[in-house]
């Protein structure tokens, strides 16, 4: 049986069942191939049938899980045109969030942006995945709140779960953390700089080659 945690803070209990279903995708608990019922799901979370279905039908809207009639759901395995999709979308808010995050933020965030930094050079150092895709995904996170697009980062947030099926970066990329890392660091540096357009620069680098690479490996 997978196991799910309703998350503490959510707007309504359809959310929280939502992320818990995230979770479950992005740790590996709900796997691609599987049918769950929504009564298992209820069951799981300890809540009724209904924030369920409602959970499954907005996930369904993100192209995460697809309904099977009378039966559940499935979680949704990427195509190279999925991914083609969510690149596209990426480029359109991360690069610009950067340049506003190098010119608006303030030093308290741009701390917090290089905190994240060094965490992920920790965590490559010693070959780390469990704490180096976290400080990965608050690192981009970080960014997008510090250019004040609360909505965005959201977007961006349910854009990964869904890439994050494809299994870790470094796999489906065929990159080290090393090198992921590497990609990181003239984004921050261009940010604390407060080169805003060094900092829009390297970000859509390092999402365009992310997205070569992952398309190129499902293709």
């Amino acid at each position: 049986m997978p196991s799910l945690r309703l998350p503490s803070e959510a707007p309504s209990l359809a959310d929280a069942v939502a992320q818990a279903v995230r979770d479950g995708i992005a740790a590996g608990e709900l796997v691609p191939g599987a049918t769950y019922s929504v009564y298992q799901l209820a069951e799981l979370l300890g809540v009724s049938r209904s924030p369920v279905r409602e959970g499954m039908l907005r996930l369904a809207e993100a192209g995460l899980v697809a309904i099977r009639r009378n039966r559940g759901f499935s979680v949704l395995l990427p195509t190279a045109h999925d991914v083609e999709e969510i690149i596209e979308i990426r480029l359109a808010l991360e690069p610009p969030a950067a340049r506003k995050a190098a010119t608006l933020a303030t030093d308290e965030q741009h701390a917090a942006i290089r905190a994240a930094l060094d965490t992920m050079a920790a965590a490559a150092a010693r070959g780390d995945e469990a704490a180096f895709w976290p400080a990965d995904r608050a690192l981009h996170d970080l960014l997008l709140h510090a250019a004040g697009n609360a909505r965005a980062a959201a977007i961006v947030a349910q854009l990964r779960s869904t890439t994050a099926l494809l299994g870790p970066p470094t796999t489906a990329s065929g990159r080290t953390l090393a090198q992921i890392h590497a990609e990181h660091e003239p984004v921050v540096a261009a940010v604390i700089a407060r080169d805003g357009h060094a900092a829009e620069a390297a970000m859509r680098t390092h999402l365009e080659a992310t997205g070569t690479l992952l398309v190129a490996n499902l293709a």
